[in-house]
């Protein structure tokens, strides 16, 4: 089978395909931060009688989650450690996601933030963690589209009638994981998982971007040139917070990039490792559609993972595709039971055989690593063992509407996976119109 070939800057990031065959509405979403609706589907931890940790519902309004967390346990006065959440979220959006804050409920009261709203709140068994949801809904507005209104509809007619036909689209690690504004969270995660902790801290510092303000630009140009941090660390812009943070670490402490790296939230640090790995699957998968290969069916030599009685995959359970099974297996993944993966390659991952393994195999060749570089001594969150994720995202609810100046599609998602990847099927825009 051939798929659509992506032209714009999403292939730099190893997104190279389009699943869907329609030639797309064009058109940008988040304009306007209430053009992007996302609602948690949570895990709420069970209710506990002077329980330690209060579960609220945070409602925010152009928020990235990193600096909303910060400015919270300023405000509470307690250890950002001590707030917990489930995922990040788009920062140009409005989110509603559940929140745990170890602390008493009275210190929430009269706690006010400009576009945060906290509601529901109880005491709960345990706090939120990392994972700690089912999915997300989303209601997106699109517009400034190429096309007529009667095309758009066309479009997205077709869009949904291929989306349906496969049972998903393409799971790609969206351009968020990267970095919309400043794509470059992976490039720093290769800096780091090469060993060069210097170079992924200059990079993180100093890499700028023409979407960014001027005096975030000109502090940046100072970073490449200069390392007196003492003397750099007051001109630093507030904006730049996390440079801030690493800034005054090397202040005190010169030559250490590993605590430099080490005093970012430890998701932040995570993230960094994460998205190189993301853009090593990206390069996987576009390179499965390369070759032909189904996004709904297995092959021989591809590894399967079952559903949990929830329907979320259960990586620990992988099934190898044979000539024997591969009967059962079909039948498992079209009842969608089972999915398709590709691997997120880390210090302990199990690759694929067949046609898929070469390919992930001739990925990281290519990439000239190695399983052990992805323990990194002195980083324990920037070191990760790998999984693997699964080739395509099941939609739920997906909908269709059309708007004056555009049109809003709405939908649910299993946590993990992005809205971005289905949007892109629809308008085939330019990255930085998501």
């Amino acid at each position: 089978m051939q798929y659509r070939n992506c032209n714009t800057a999403e292939a730099n990031v190893g997104m190279s395909f389009y699943m869907t065959s329609a030639d797309g509405t064009g058109g940008r979403i988040k304009t306007f931060p209430e053009d992007f609706v996302v609602r948690e589907i949570s895990d709420h931890p069970d209710p506990k009688e002077n329980g330690k940790y209060v579960i609220a519902e945070v409602t925010t309004r152009n928020w990235e989650t990193n600096r909303l967390v910060r400015l919270l346990a300023r405000n509470l006065n307690i250890s950002r450690e001590k707030i917990g959440f489930a995922g990040t979220k788009d920062k140009r959006a409005v989110t509603t996601q559940l929140m745990s804050f170890e602390m008493p409920m009275s210190k929430l009261e009269g706690m006010s933030l400009k576009d945060v709203t906290i509601e529901n709140p109880y005491l709960g068994k345990r706090a939120i963690q990392i994972g700690d949801l089912i999915g997300n809904t989303f209601s997106i507005r699109v517009r400034e589209c190429d096309e007529t209104p009667e095309e758009i509809e066309a479009t997205a007619k077709s869009v949904i009638a291929d989306i349906n036909k496969k049972k998903g689209f393409p799971n790609y690690f969206g351009v968020q994981r990267f970095g919309v504004i400043r794509p470059i969270t992976h490039i720093v995660g290769e800096y780091i998982v090469r060993g060069d902790l210097e170079g992924a801290v200059r990079k993180y510092l100093s890499e700028p971007s023409e979407y960014e303000e001027e005096d975030v630009r000109m502090a940046r140009k100072e970073l490449v040139t200069r390392d007196d941090w003492k003397a750099l660390y007051p001109t630093i812009p507030d904006q730049m917070s996390f440079e801030k943070t690493m800034v005054g670490h090397l202040a005190e402490n010169p030559g250490d990039w590993a605590g430099a790296i080490d005093s970012l939230p430890k998701n932040l640090q995570m993230m960094f490792v994460h998205a190189y790995q993301s853009i090593l699957f990206n390069k996987m998968l576009s390179r499965r559609m390369e070759h032909g290969l189904p996004l709904n069916l297995p092959t021989v030599g591809d590894i399967i993972v079952p559903l949990d009685a929830n329907r979320n995959p259960l990586h620990e359970d992988p099934i190898l595709t044979t000539a024997k099974n591969i009967d059962l297996v079909t039948r498992q993944v079209r009842a969608g039971r089972a999915y398709v993966t590709i691997a997120l390659f880390g210090s302990e991952s199990v690759l694929a055989e067949g046609e898929m393994g070469e390919i992930e195999r001739s990925v990281i060749e290519e990439e000239g690593i190695k399983a052990e570089d992805f323990i990194v001594p002195g980083l324990n969150h920037c070191s990760s063992k790998g999984s693997r994720r699964e080739v395509i995202c099941p939609v739920r609810d997906l909908e269709f509407r059309p708007e004056e100046d555009g049109y809003t599609v709405s939908f649910s998602l299993p946590k993990g996976n992005y809205a971005t990847c289905l949007m892109r099927e629809f308008m085939k825009s330019d990255m930085e119109n998501y």
